[in-house]
């Protein structure tokens, strides 16, 4: 569909921006821009580290009502808008091509995905090939849409810093993961951090920053699984892996084998200190 501003379809939220897009092409359900909207942004050359903790934040974001803005590139983009379907979440890719055109092209089914379940955006017409700019344009068009932006992992002149630097022209709130120091792809949001950024140390960090709490998902751990021992060994709260295993009654290797299906699962999450504690 073709929205115009001052269509009452379109969104809102870009009027924030000094130049917003005349006109948008959508394809999907605009009704998930009513939900708390992140963008969760970061590198296409993301480590391993960096893909993983993407998944955790966009399935914890998704579960907890809110809608995943990302931009649908390779690496931390693309595991936010996994992550999200994954849990039958909501998310939105800003594309910088238009909507008949698949760019990257190993990310086709995930854009067919992304059509089905949620919300494809863009301001250039169907047929449109990406051009020079296309891509920094299509992510002030992110920043405006979310409420909080959280940049995951980030060069120094990594796409995710302008929609950083776009979100903070609108006052929105910015946040980063930190990453080692030595590592050049976590250097740009390391400095964001450095400048002043929230820094994003735990799951329970980002949904504070959204305002949302976790489901209760107990359900979902089956009964005489030692993943249900582990998670209510848990309950007094955060623990590090010998107390866990302590508490659990079981060997270190089989506990950690459970932590690690859990956080798979969005259940628990492995603090930067090494303390492990539910979702």
């Amino acid at each position: 569909m073709e929205l115009h501003r001052g269509d009452p379809r379109y969104p809102a939220a870009l009027e924030d921006l000094p130049d917003p897009p005349r006109r948008l092409w959508a394809r999907g359900d605009l009704a998930i821009l009513e939900r708390p909207t992140v963008a969760i942004v970061g590198t296409r050359r993301a480590t391993a580290y960096a893909e993983r903790v993407t998944r955790q934040l966009a399935t914890t974001l998704a579960r907890a009502g809110a809608c995943v803005i990302s931009g649908l590139a390779r690496g931390v983009d693309a595991a936010a808008h996994r992550g999200a379907l994954e849990v039958g979440g909501a998310t939105i890719a800003v594309l910088g091509t238009g909507l008949d055109v698949c760019f990257p092209k190993g990310h086709a089914s995930l854009q067919r995905d992304i059509a089905a379940r949620g919300l494809l955006l863009t301001e250039l017409p169907p047929t449109d090939a990406a051009h020079g700019g296309s891509f920094p344009r299509r992510n002030r068009i992110i920043a405006a849409l979310a409420r909080t932006t959280i940049v995951v992992e980030a060069g120094v002149k990594s796409g995710a810093l302008i929609t950083a630097t776009r979100a903070l022209e609108m006052n929105r709130t910015v946040a980063a993961v930190p990453g080692p120091i030595d590592v050049p792809q976590a250097q740009g949001s390391n400095e964001l951090v450095r400048d002043g950024a929230t820094a994003v140390t735990s799951m329970a960090d980002a949904l504070a920053l959204l305002g949302l709490t976790a489901p209760i998902r107990l359900h979902e751990i089956p009964e005489g699984t030692i993943e249900r021992t582990v998670w209510q060994a848990l309950e007094v709260g955060g623990l590090d892996l010998e107390s866990l295993a302590a508490r659990a009654s079981l060997p270190a290797h089989e506990t950690l084998a459970a932590v690690s299906a859990l956080e798979l699962r969005g259940l628990v999450e492995c603090a930067l200190t090494g303390e492990i504690r539910r979702m």
